[in-house]
């Protein structure tokens, strides 16, 4: 089967996060299993020519043009990225769109309607009802025509299908699948050293709704029981760095912090297995691969409620699920402080880390995934023929 994802934006620091990543990830089990899997993107940030290959997978990208600055990743697109669309549709069997109110997705999907391509659609959690006038506005212009068109739309959770058919509106959405992020299995670390100092990690985009600031916040309580504690802050800076680094400052624990910037996919997952606690306070997160990431490794979560994995990590004992809200920095700060401390207990970190590592292992490989995704296309190409 020959299958065009396309995704906003790749960048080499992975700024973008999620969607790229599971792009990826889908295109690489794809194509060991004998699919002509491409992606489809803009590209920022490179210096020289835009790569033609990424971990295997062969990639189309063009130079985004920052159209419209105001709106960051939703306002940059490219011509030619939209033209050479249009072609590749005529030879693909199946467009797998990674939708987002912006100026690549949308009009890409819209194309794909258009060229009647056979189109699987997938939010990741990135369309749901806003008051918004220009979000509101891209709905009535194409995101509603796409979700209620499309052969078929994926879903992270029960709430994002519920965000999605609200946005759709009046218009019931039948054809919807629930598709789960995943990861490649992974050895699990070994059990925690009682001898050596303890590490806490924080990978993702450094960025006010993923809550860094509560991370840092937990920081003085856990360097009480623990003062060797190293605390990682990994990931791309997309706003907030400075902010948590003065936070950090202020308190008098920047000594303890190591800000060590974006890392590539295989420095993530030893990151995972070097750390003995990962947390992301995010105040809404659908579902993280870094999350799955880290609990691939056997390495237990601190997450929030509002994560799309809270219920599986809280069911499996993978872990810490904390309440979090804005505006509350100090009590979410100690609650996840509180998380961390229980998990740095050998037993407990023995436990929890053996039921995140066998959660991923029976739920959320991208082995299980790629085959719920197998069928929807194998649905979506029999309904057309």
């Amino acid at each position: 089967m020959r299958i065009l994802h396309i995704v906003t934006l790749h960048t080499p620091d992975h700024a973008f996060g999620g969607p790229t990543r599971v792009a990826l990830n889908l295109s690489k089990v794809q194509r060991a299993g004998g699919d002509d899997a491409r992606i489809m993107a803009l590209g920022d940030g490179f210096e020289g020519p835009l790569p033609r290959e990424v971990e295997g997978v062969p990639v189309h990208l063009f130079q985004a043009r920052h159209l419209l600055p105001v709106f960051e990743v939703s306002g940059i697109t490219s011509g030619a990225l939209l033209r050479s669309a249009r072609r590749m549709m005529h030879g693909a069997d199946l467009v797998h769109v990674h939708l987002m109110r912006d100026l690549v997705t949308l009009p890409a999907a819209l194309l794909a309607l258009a060229t009647r391509t056979p189109l699987v659609v997938q939010t990741h959690g990135m369309v749901d009802p806003t008051e918004n006038r220009v979000a509101r506005l891209t709905d009535l212009l194409g995101v509603r025509k796409v979700l209620r068109e499309a052969d078929v739309v994926l879903h992270l959770t029960e709430k994002e299908r519920l965000d999605v058919q609200a946005v759709a509106a009046p218009v019931p959405l039948t054809r919807t699948v629930r598709l789960v992020n995943g990861v490649r299995p992974q050895e699990r670390r070994p059990a925690r050293d009682a001898d050596r100092p303890p590490t806490v990690l924080f990978l993702a985009r450094i960025q006010a709704r993923k809550r860094p600031e509560d991370f840092v916040g937990a920081m003085p309580a856990v360097l009480a029981a623990y003062p060797d504690v190293r605390f990682v802050l990994a990931g791309p800076d997309t706003g907030a760095l400075p902010a948590t680094l003065e936070l950090a400052r202020r308190l008098g624990v920047r000594d303890s912090l190591d800000h060590v910037g974006p890392l590539g996919h295989e420095e993530v997952l030893a990151a995972g297995r070097q750390a003995d606690v990962y947390v992301l306070p995010s105040i809404e997160e659908p579902l993280g691969v870094s999350v799955l990431e880290a609990m691939s490794v056997g390495t237990p979560v601190v997450i929030t409620r509002t994560c799309g994995l809270g219920p599986d990590v809280a069911r499996a004992g993978a872990g810490r699920v904390i309440d979090s809200r804005v505006g509350e920095d100090r009590r979410n700060a100690l609650k996840v402080a509180e998380s961390i401390l229980e998990l740095l207990e050998p037993e407990a970190n023995e436990r929890a880390g053996k039921a995140a590592w066998n959660l991923v292992q029976e739920h959320f490989t991208i082995d299980v995934v790629t085959r719920t995704l197998r069928k929807a296309y194998e649905d979506v190409v029999r309904r057309r023929a």
